[in-house]
C-alpha cells in the first residue's frame, strides 16, 4: 500500500483473475512458522531492546505471504518470527477477545480496514506514532488508509493493502453464451448479457452472507460516505437507494447465484463455471490461484459496471493492515515493529507482491533511507516477497516453510564435523 507500488496489481484488472470480499469458513485451527515466540532479548546498535522472539496471527494466503518474508529479516535483523495462521473469523474473533480481556494478544496480528474503527475503539491496541515517525515511512503511503487506523491523534496500525475493484469473469462460459463483458457499461446492461445464460448456470452470485459488503463497494462508487455526519449510518439516502435498487433488480432478474461467500459451493461454482463471474478487490487474485490453479487462463476482467450511465466504474473493496495490542510488553512490540516496518514500510518487499498476487499496493522511495531499506539495500542474499492477497476459504494444519526451514539448519549444524 506504498504510493506507487500498484500498477502491477491494477494491471492485472485488464485481463487477469480475482473474487470478493471472503467471509472466510470458520473451520480449522492452524498451522504456525516459526519457533518459540516467548523469551529473550536482543539489543542492536541501532535501538533500543528488542525481544528475540515475536508472534504474528493472520489468515490464509495472507499468512503464508508473510512466511515469505520472516527468513531474510531474521537474517538481517536477528530474532525469531513466527507466523501462525488461524481461520479469518476464527483470528478475527480471537484477537478482538484479548484486546477485551488485556490478555493472550501475539506480538503483532492482522486487522481488516473494515475492522479498524471498532478495534481502536476498545482502547487495547498500542498507539505506533512515535515509531511511525522514527522510521520515517507515514508519507510513503497512500493517505486514505490512515483515517481508519487514527483516533485523537494516535496511530494504531501500519497499513497493508488496498482493494481496487474489478468485475472477473470465465471468458470460455461467456464466449460460449455470446456474451461480450467488453461491451458492458452498466449493471442493468449487464443483467440483460447475463439472461443469456441457461437456466443453472448464473452470471454472478449475491451472497445474503455478505450484502454489507456489496453496499459498501457499490456506495463509495457513487462517492457515498458510509457515515452521516453525526455517525449514523448512511443507508437512509438518496445513493443507498440507488444501490438497494441494482440489487433488487439482479436478485429478481433471476440472474444470481445465492451461495455463501467462501463455502466449498462458492469455490466449485466458480471453477465449474455455473457462477460465470463475479466482482471483487484485486487482493483475491492469489486465492484463486490458490484454489482454482486448474482454471487458469480462462478468467479476463472488466472495471465494475456503473450505477447508471456515465457513472463511475472504480471503487474499493477491503484492505488490510497490521496492529499490535496494548498490552504487548515493549521488548515484544519492538520486535514485531521492526518485523512490520521491514515487511510493508519497503520498496524491497511490498512492490514484487502486485506482480505474483494482483495485491495492490502504492510506495514511492523513501527520500532517507530506513534501518529496513538500509539493511534490504546492503543485503546480496535473493529476496522473496511478501504479499497480501486475501485469505483462502480455509486453513491447514500443515508443517510450513519456517518450521521445515529451521529442521533443515538444525540438521545441518549436527552434520558439521
Amino acid at each position: 500500500m506504498l504510493k506507487g507500488a500498484g500498477l502491477a496489481g491494477l494491471a492485472g484488472l485488464a485481463g487477469c483473475v480475482g473474487t470478493g470480499d471472503p467471509a472466510q469458513s470458520d473451520g480449522g485451527g492452524t498451522s504456525e512458522s516459526g519457533g518459540d515466540s516467548s523469551g529473550g532479548s536482543t539489543s542492536t546498535t541501532s535501538g533500543p531492546a528488542m525481544a528475540q522472539s515475536a508472534e504474528v496471527w493472520g489468515w490464509g494466503v495472507a499468512a503464508k505471504s508473510l512466511d515469505l518474508i520472516d527468513e531474510p529479516y531474521e537474517e538481517e535483523h536477528g530474532g525469531d518470527i513466527t507466523i501462525t495462521q488461524i481461520g479469518r473469523a476464527d483470528m478475527k474473533d480471537k484477537f478482538k477477545s484479548t484486546l477485551l480481556s488485556g490478555s493472550g494478544a501475539p506480538g503483532a496480528a492482522m486487522m481488516e480496514s473494515v475492522d479498524a474503527a471498532s478495534w481502536v475503539d476498545t482502547g487495547g491496541l498500542r498507539d505506533i506514532s512515535d515509531w511511525l515517525a522514527e522510521a520515517g515511512i507515514k508519507d510513503e503511503f497512500v493517505s486514505g488508509k490512515w483515517g481508519p487506523l487514527e483516533k485523537d491523534g494516535g496511530t494504531y496500525a501500519l497499513p497493508w493493502d488496498i482493494g481496487p475493484v474489478g468485475t472477473f469473469y470465465r471468458r470460455d462460459v461467456m464466449a460460449e453464451h455470446d456474451i461480450d463483458p467488453t461491451s458492458v457499461e452498466t449493471w442493468d446492461q449487464y443483467i440483460e448479457e447475463g439472461k443469456k445464460l441457461p437456466d443453472g448456470q448464473y452470471l454472478l452470485n449475491l451472497p445474503s452472507n455478505d450484502y454489507d459488503g456489496l453496499w459498501r463497494m457499490m456506495f463509495r462508487q457513487l462517492g457515498g460516505q458510509p457515515f452521516t455526519s453525526n455517525g449514523a449510518v448512511n443507508i437512509n439516502s438518496d445513493k443507498s437507494l440507488q444501490v438497494a435498487r441494482i440489487l433488487k433488480r439482479l436478485r429478481d432478474s433471476g440472474v444470481a447465484n445465492d451461495l455463501a461467500s467462501w463455502s466449498s459451493a462458492w469455490f466449485t461454482a466458480f471453477g465449474e463455471g455455473t457462477t460465470a463471474s463475479l466482482t471483487a478487490g484485486a487482493w483475491i487474485e492469489g486465492t484463486l490461484k490458490a484454489e482454482l490453479g486448474d482454471t487458469a487462463g480462462k478468467w479476463g476482467a472488466i472495471k465494475p459496471p456503473a450505477i447508471e450511465s456515465g457513472g463511475s466504474r472504480a471503487t474499493n473493496w477491503g484492505g488490510s493492515n497490521v496492529t499490535i495490542a496494548k498490552q504487548v510488553d515493549d521488548q515484544t512490540a519492538r520486535r514485531a515493529w521492526d518485523y512490520m516496518a521491514y515487511t510493508l514500510g519497503s520498496k524491497e518487499h511490498q512492490p514484487p507482491c502486485t506482480r505474483s498476487t494482483g495485491s495492490s499496493r502504492r510506495w514511492s522511495p523513501p527520500t532517507s533511507p530506513t534501518r529496513s531499506t538500509r539493511a534490504a539495500s546492503s543485503s546480496t542474499g535473493k529476496r522473496r516477497a511478501a504479499c497480501s492477497p486475501r485469505s483462502p476459504r480455509r486453513s491447514r494444519r500443515t508443517a510450513t516453510r519456517s518450521t521445515r526451514r529451521r529442521s533443515r539448519r538444525r540438521s545441518t549444524r549436527t552434520s558439521v564435523t
